[in-house]
């Protein structure tokens, strides 16, 4: 076992793939820069020293690296696309939602898009363009898988398990959970490091993990609000509130069987996600709810999320727009005591 960071599990993740399989390789904007910083998270960083003709620098211009991406998958490679920030994979959505997406069903099976596509989400001080939560944008596009981690054990096994798809996965990782240093540590950052393993492995893809076992209410999150979760229910314990915690995870498909059997342990029921509340990856989960266990909750469900406005700037307009600690206590005492 090695004590390792998001970024650094999932650098090690991608070369062992590249060593693994030949037909893997990378490719994005300042993903191989010598001297340079690996990507815009430092996930990359020394690749291009091991893999030279491997790892692709790109344009800055994501619909056609993007597209490349797609017909290479179609070909018989399996690349592995970072995108510098979330918010980007809008300039790429034709080639992801019409070609990515549906080529394997428009072809009756007989093509494949094996494409990995790494985006990094979050408020952390950027602004409106840099700092969506883009989760919501695509767990609703059929032929796709969505994923999200939080942790550097499931960052590296679901890496991994991706490469491995013949599906494209989009894999969302949040900016304050990379752990990466020097030039590109962020601040408010939390520690999401794991032990890793030495030997192979890989996580699946469409499952969630309870990470906090209880039995008066289940919280649901994913990605940074995986973690502000675990701190609530903690903090939750000291008045009695014993609240079990689900990283949701695999945002398409959900895991219902995981979530509902913690919803027929305790009856309630909050989500916390970091995107806005309209529309969001909770309401589409909370309609689950309904279809697959609603006659095992005995309160309404409560959702926890941002603000129906733009990311703002500022520091302090910010941290009132994400959800913290404090919501999601108070998400609870809602669900628990009304």
């Amino acid at each position: 076992m090695r004590r390792l960071s998001i970024a650094e599990s999932l650098r090690e993740g991608i070369a062992e793939e590249m060593r693994r399989d030949p037909t893997v390789f990378c490719l994005g904007e300042d993903i191989a820069v010598p001297g340079g910083w690996g990507g815009a998270f430092t996930v990359t960083l020394g690749l291009e020293e091991e893999f030279p003709d491997r790892l692709l620098n790109t344009p800055i211009a994501e619909l056609g690296f993007f597209g490349a991406a797609v017909g290479a998958a179609i070909a018989g490679m399996r690349p592995i696309a970072d995108v510098q920030y979330g918010d980007f994979l809008f300039l790429a959505m034709d080639q992801i939602v019409n070609n990515a997406a549906k080529l394997r069903y428009m072809s009756g099976g007989t093509v494949k898009v094996p494409l990995v596509m790494r985006a990094p989400v979050g408020a952390t001080g950027r602004g409106s363009q840099h700092a969506q939560s883009m989760e919501r944008y695509f767990t609703g596009v059929p032929g796709m898988k969505v994923v999200a981690v939080s942790n550097a054990f499931d960052a590296k096994g679901i890496l991994k398990a991706a490469v491995r798809d013949d599906n494209p996965v989009l894999i969302f990782e949040h900016k304050l959970l990379y752990g990466s240093k020097g030039a590109r540590t962020e601040p408010g950052a939390v520690d999401a490091t794991s032990d890793i393993p030495i030997e192979d492995y890989t996580v699946p893809l469409d499952t969630a993990a309870v990470r906090r076992e209880g039995s008066h209410v289940t919280i649901l999150a994913w990605l940074l609000m995986a973690h502000y979760a675990r701190q609530a229910a903690e903090a939750l314990a000291d008045e009695g509130i014993d609240a079990e915690v689900i990283d949701v995870r695999s945002l398409a498909p959900i895991d219902y069987a995981t979530i509902g059997e913690s919803v027929r342990k305790t009856g309630r029921v909050v989500i916390v996600e970091e995107g806005p509340r309209t529309g969001g990856v909770s309401a589409e989960i909370a309609a689950g709810l309904m279809e697959h266990c609603g006659s095992d909750l005995i309160a309404p469900v409560v959702r926890v999320a941002s603000a129906d406005v733009p990311v703002p700037f500022t520091p302090v307009l910010e941290d009132a727009y994400r959800p913290d600690v404090a919501r999601i206590i108070e998400g609870v005492r809602k669900v628990v005591r009304d």
